[in-house]
């Protein structure tokens, strides 16, 4: 078997870090990549700082020059958060018979907001016979798939609380403006006023696919956004808050059902927690039979745990039936130590 061609759709933060570890990997080749503005032309080791001896220095490409008709098994676009955004970039390559894997956050189960535009990319992706996937470390492992693995050993559930406390600082520039970092107090009960403040992006999905896996149908969904204020300076790779600016934003969401709480989320995240103080963890405790009190502490950290999601679930991906899928959909995540090429099953959807 040829090895796994991927193209890299957005070379920021994430996007480059994918290319990295694919470099590195056996069986996988990164055959394009996409970017905008002065990336475009340059050799990919330029824009990845360091020399991949055995594999091809190709250049970042515009999208035109790229997506081509089944160049690649599968692209994995690190461009947008909101499926709405991510639709149209979806639909191109779909169209060109490639399966897509994104690390937009309302990607990670679309059903749960965007439902009309689910099913089109249900209906596109079965037409041109590939597999769609949203994933990363949040939605997509630490805060639904790993609360769902926590639940197959419960009897009966009473009510399920996912907590992540984690460090912003790994992301690139647009979690650091969906998040509002380094805005006045202001301006951040402004953005939340006038919705163009996102803070983090996937309670509705995380908790959303926590009870379609339960078979459980939530009578509502709510949520909250605080502006974490830092007393002093941080710096951060992407961002930087100034004492009394918003270093962060601490989330809450509730899942509803008989007017009770059967799904609490508690995410508060922030540039640099540990320059205050502040421990990073993620938890997992369920009252049910038996009860869960799952604690890892530090947090698993979020840019390279999203960058190897996306990378790990690709022969998931390709194995897949064609259409859009999401985690609860497919076997379980795991790393690939070996030949990405043992991953594949023989009938899955390969570029020949």
């Amino acid at each position: 078997m040829k090895n796994v061609k991927v193209i890299v759709w957005g070379m920021g933060a994430m996007g480059s870090g994918m290319a990295k570890m694919l470099m590195k990997k056996k069986g996988v080749d990164v055959v394009g990549a996409i970017d905008i503005g002065a990336k475009v032309g340059k050799p990919i080791f330029e824009i990845l700082g360091e020399e991949y001896p055995e594999n091809e220095n190709i250049k970042i490409g515009t999208v035109e020059e790229v997506i081509q008709e089944k160049a690649a098994d599968v692209v994995l676009l690190c461009t947008d958060s909101f499926t709405a955004k991510a639709f149209d970039k979806i639909k191109l390559i779909v169209e060109n018979k490639m399966n897509v894997i994104t690390s937009a956050e309302e990607m990670a189960f679309p059903q749960a907001q965007n439902p009309e535009l689910a099913k089109k990319i249900d209906d596109l992706a079965r037409a041109n016979g590939v597999s769609v996937l949203g994933t990363g470390i949040n939605p997509g492992l630490i805060m639904d798939v790993l609360v769902l693995v926590m639940t197959g050993a419960c009897e009966d559930i009473n009510h399920i609380t996912s907590r992540r406390v984690n460090s912003l600082s790994p992301f690139g520039k647009a979690v650091m403006e969906e998040q509002g970092i380094g805005i006045s107090v202001e301006e951040f009960e402004q953005g939340k006023a006038d919705g163009t403040l996102a803070g983090h992006v996937g309670f509705a999905e995380s908790v959303g696919m926590i009870s379609a896996a339960l078979g459980v149908e939530l009578d509502e969904v709510t949520q909250s956004m605080d502006p974490i204020i830092t007393d002093e300076d941080r710096v951060a790779p992407y961002g930087e808050a100034k004492a009394g600016s918003v270093a962060g934003v601490s989330m809450k969401a509730s899942g509803i059902k008989d007017g009770k709480e059967l799904i609490e989320m508690d995410h508060p995240q922030q540039i640099e927690p540990e320059q205050v103080g502040v421990n990073t963890g993620d938890y997992v405790i369920i009252d049910g039979n038996p009860m869960v009190n799952m604690v890892n502490s530090p947090e698993i950290e979020g840019g390279v745990g999203t960058i190897a999601m996306c990378v790990n679930m690709i022969p998931q991906t390709i194995n897949a039936r064609p259409g859009l899928v999401t985690m609860i959909d497919l076997p379980i995540p795991h790393a690939i130590l070996g030949d990405f090429r043992d991953q594949i099953q023989e009938e899955a959807k390969i570029v020949k």
